[in-house]
């Protein structure tokens, strides 16, 4: 970026520039790789994929739900051939993305063991102890797992895909955030960059030392209160996930969710009104609740119903 401005002011696409950096941090962080030297403009074909795997994904939603049935027809071969031979250019689209991203995740795979240079276990095991990345430790648990619960090879390399994808825009959308409210209150991106320079004196900060700036962690605590890229739904109560049991505290509902709410339920649960939700009690329920204590003062309207303590807009029904 220095060297594109050095002979005068030109705009910069901030968000391109982020997204290689933050693969190229996850690469060297997560997988030991580089993917971007970040010295010139250029397009990372992998990058690429990246983004466009989203996009590709929300123009299939009725195919998506087809899936689950398609795994499950016959060898793998049979379904890579059926699958290119579906006559819809959005599934392809995705096809290729797909491709792309996994191709290279089995070049990443294939270079890291060979990186290693050992071909036998013992002296591979040796290597990945010196390794710190990722994927090596994932391969050094994978080595010391008893057989039976060994990740297959394919698995470790979806496991690649995986983690980019999971850190790579997210990182980048974030940063980008943060540059843009940097720019629109320069008093604090004055502030902040004193506290930085400050805390570097003239050498690379390290991890705890960036812990301990604390304005670096009230702009990004802020940037992310107002800019949250997932929006989770706390529940009054925890509710049971239908497909493992498991007990939900609360509900990420990221942007575009349709949600439905369910008023009938909610004017018949039980840890609200009672155990007598489904009888009709006009007087028991709103006008004796007069004389009950109310935790709220918005529980009612006109000072009658005060007992049946439901959560925003329902308390005035």
């Amino acid at each position: 970026m220095e060297a594109e401005v050095q002979d005068s002011c030109k705009e910069m696409d901030m968000l391109s520039w982020l997204n290689r950096t933050a693969l190229e941090l996850i690469g060297q962080s997560a997988l030991g790789y580089s993917f971007d030297p970040l010295v010139s403009e250029s397009r990372n074909v992998f990058g690429d994929a990246l983004k466009a795997l989203l996009p590709a994904l929300s123009k299939l939603s009725v195919l998506r739900m087809l899936v689950q049935y398609f795994d499950k027809l016959g060898p793998r071969q049979l379904r890579r051939r059926l699958a290119e031979m579906i006559p819809n250019a959005d599934f392809q689209q995705l096809k290729r993305v797909i491709d792309t991203m996994d191709q290279k995740s089995r070049d990443i795979y294939s270079e890291k063991k060979a990186g290693l240079g050992k071909d036998n276990e013992a002296g591979l095991q040796q290597q990945l102890e010196e390794d710190k990345d990722i994927l090596s430790i994932l391969l050094r648990a994978n080595l010391e797992a008893a057989d039976e619960d060994r990740l297959p090879e394919d698995e470790l390399i979806g496991q690649i895909s995986t983690l980019v994808f999971a850190a790579t825009d997210t990182t980048s959308s974030a940063i980008s955030r943060v540059l843009h409210l940097l720019a629109q209150h320069q008093d604090v991106q004055e502030q902040l960059r004193k506290e930085i320079v400050d805390a570097r004196h003239g050498q690379d900060i390290s991890y705890d030392q960036l812990l301990e700036l604390p304005l670096l962690d009230a702009v990004c605590r802020e940037t992310l209160r107002l800019t949250v890229q997932d929006v989770v739904l706390p529940l009054g109560e925890p509710i049971q996930d239908a497909r493992d049991g498991t007990l939900l505290h609360e509900i990420a509902v990221p942007k575009h969710t349709s949600i439905v709410v369910g008023i009938r339920g909610s004017n018949r649960h039980k840890a609200v009104w009672g155990e007598d939700a489904e009888e009709w009690k006009p007087v028991e329920r709103w006008l004796l609740a007069a004389t009950r204590p109310s935790s709220s003062s918005s529980d009612s309207v006109s000072g009658v119903v005060r007992a049946p303590h439901v959560p925003g807009v329902y308390s005035n029904l």
